[in-house]
This record gives C-alpha cells, sequence and structure tokens, in this order.
C-alpha cells in the first residue's frame, strides 16, 4: 500500500478515534513526553541559548527519530502502519478535549458561576483567571479555541500528510515544547529562544490553512478575509495573528486587547475591532463549532492534497512500466 494511503486511512481513523474517546485520560503520550523533556530541562538548563537549542534537538529530535523507527518497523505492513498512523494522529490531535474544555468554561459563565470558570480556564490558556471578568474570560476561551485549532487539530494534519508518522509527533513535540519553554518569563527568555523559534516555524502553514479554512466555514467569509488582511499583523504571534484574526472576523467578535499572563500585564491590538462586538458567552459554542469545521476540513484538505501527491508520484512510474511492457511485445 502507498504511503498516501496509509495516511488517509490513518489520520482518518485517528480523528475518528478522538472525536468518539477524546484524550487518553491516562498515559497519555504527549504526557509522558512532557515529563520526559522536563528531566532534560532539569539536567540542561542555563540561561543561555546554547542549553537550550540543545534541549530542542534532543528532545524534538528524539521524537522524529523515534517515531521514524517505528515506521519502519511496519514497512512492508500495511495494516500495522494504517494502525501505527491511527494511534499516532489520535495521541497528537486534541480537537475533542479542547471542545470539551471550551465548554466547561462556557457551562459555568452560563450558569453564573464564575469561580468554577476561572478554575476551569487554565485547562485551555495559561492566562491569569483572577484577573478576568465573565465577559473577559469568553474572550479567553474563543481565543484559546482559534489558537490551538491549529495547534492541536491542523498544524499536526499538516505535518502529517507532509511526514507521515515521524511529521505527526514532530509537530506535537515541537509545539508542546513551545507551551513549556517558549515563553518570555526571565528563566526561559533565552533557554526556551530555540523552542519559541522552531515552533514558530512549524505552525507557519497550519496557521495559515487554519484562517483559510475559517474563513471558508465560517458563514461571514468578507468579514473574516478582512479581519485577517487587517489585523493579523499586529499580533505579537505571526501564527496566532491570521487564525485569531480570521475566527474574529467570521464570529464578528473582537479578540484581543489587555490580558494577564502569571502576573504580567500585556496589552495587545485589538482584531476585528470596527466591525466586531464584545465577545459574549454564547460565543464561545460558536467557536468550538467552527473549531469542528474547520478541523474536519482540514483533514479533507490534508488527505486530498497527500493522495494527490502519491498520484503524480506513482504515475511516471506506471508510465515507465506500461511502455516497457509495450515494447517486450513488440
Amino acid at each position: 500500500m502507498r504511503a498516501d494511503r496509509i495516511f488517509a486511512y490513518g489520520a482518518t481513523a485517528g480523528l475518528i478515534g478522538d472525536l468518539l474517546l477524546g484524550d487518553p485520560r491516562r498515559g497519555h503520550p504527549v504526557a509522558a513526553f512532557g515529563r520526559a523533556a522536563a528531566g532534560v530541562e532539569k539536567r540542561l538548563w542555563r540561561d543561555h541559548r546554547g542549553a537550550g537549542a540543545l534541549h530542542t534537538l534532543l528532545c524534538a529530535g528524539g521524537t522524529v527519530g523515534a517515531a521514524a523507527l517505528a515506521a519502519r518497523a511496519v514497512r512492508g505492513r500495511p495494516a500495522a502502519a494504517v494502525a501505527l498512523t491511527a494511534v499516532t494522529a489520535w495521541s497528537v490531535v486534541g480537537g475533542t478535549s479542547l471542545g470539551r474544555e471550551a465548554r466547561a468554561v462556557g457551562d459555568a459563565l452560563a450558569a453564573g458561576d464564575l469561580d468554577l470558570a476561572r478554575e476551569r480556564l487554565p485547562r485551555l490558556c495559561g492566562r491569569d483567571p483572577q484577573a478576568l471578568d465573565g465577559p473577559q474570560i469568553a474572550r479567553a476561551v474563543v481565543e484559546s479555541v482559534a489558537e490551538n485549532t491549529s495547534d492541536a487539530v491542523v498544524g499536526a494534519l499538516v505535518w502529517g500528510a507532509l511526514g507521515g508518522v515521524p511529521g505527526l509527533a514532530g509537530f506535537r513535540a515541537v509545539n508542546t515544547l513551545d507551551a513549556m519553554v517558549g515563553h518570555r518569563s526571565p528563566r526561559y527568555r533565552r533557554y526556551g529562544w530555540a523552542s519559541a523559534r522552531l515552533d514558530d516555524l512549524a505552525g507557519w502553514p497550519g496557521a495559515r490553512l487554519t484562517a483559510a479554512l475559517a474563513v471558508a466555514a465560517g458563514g461571514r467569509p468578507r468579514a473574516a478575509v478582512r479581519a485577517w488582511r487587517a489585523d493579523a499583523g499586529l499580533h505579537p504571534s505571526p501564527n496566532a495573528g491570521p487564525v485569531e484574526a480570521a475566527f474574529a472576523g467570521a464570529l464578528g467578535v473582537r479578540l484581543g486587547g489587555t490580558l494577564a499572563y502569571g502576573g504580567r500585564v500585556e496589552h495587545r491590538p485589538v482584531l476585528n475591532g470596527e466591525a466586531g462586538r464584545e465577545v459574549r458567552v454564547a460565543d464561545v459554542e460558536r467557536a468550538v463549532r467552527l473549531s469542528r469545521r474547520v478541523g474536519a476540513l482540514a483533514l479533507g484538505v490534508c488527505v486530498a492534497g497527500r493522495l494527490a501527491v502519491g498520484y503524480m508520484t506513482a504515475r511516471p512510474g506506471r508510465v515507465r512500466a506500461r511502455t516497457a511492457a509495450g515494447k517486450e511485445r513488440t
């Protein structure tokens, strides 16, 4: 079986598994990777970019290498290769858990339980929940859904289409490292630099595809395109900017503004500020549904693209084979 078909079957099965089961409650491979990366950091940490680059190389490179060895071990066994791809995709894609956590915060806000909403918010993002009121929490949830649609779903599928099992595992490793050490705290400003820059590079194609699919699936394509073009570059993140701006336009809301991370306050530009309104609790559910549609479309786009490349790559070989067979008959 060709590699493109293995990815198509495996990625589809993996996303169905995520839809039906969500993330495993115990023994999650990403959690195991996080513990291993924390152990490496404990041994390597220095307030120096070189030490951080070595940390990134060992953790991300080791993950890609291990995944490549696993893929090689099942080469020539289509059923095992599809199963490995499916399990890997299920492990690295987190769309169902993203929607579940977002809805839990939204339900708490709808019930007027601000304390519960603040308690649940850190499961989605690193904001300081005690500094946020209800509308600000709702806005944080929508922003997190938008950004994590790219990080937890679309980006992984893009790299899976490009690199198979090593692409799936490598993208999740890079994204997890950025979440662990890539932020601009005094401890990680230098040490996490390599992880943050690598995550920017790895996330670039997935973020643009996510924004494009939000335009297509959001029901307000002109508004989404306008917000993307006008405001994406204002965001401090090169990848979160297009995604959050496109979601803001598609949902007709304003995102960005003042927020608090770990005791420090940031004043970010407002996205879709002229055309959007303040985020409401009901917009949490709308954002989750848009995220689901974007994820389904991303699977279709990545599978179709991988199959098309596989067909074009295999076609010259088939033509040569038919030509050789014709010459033998003559």
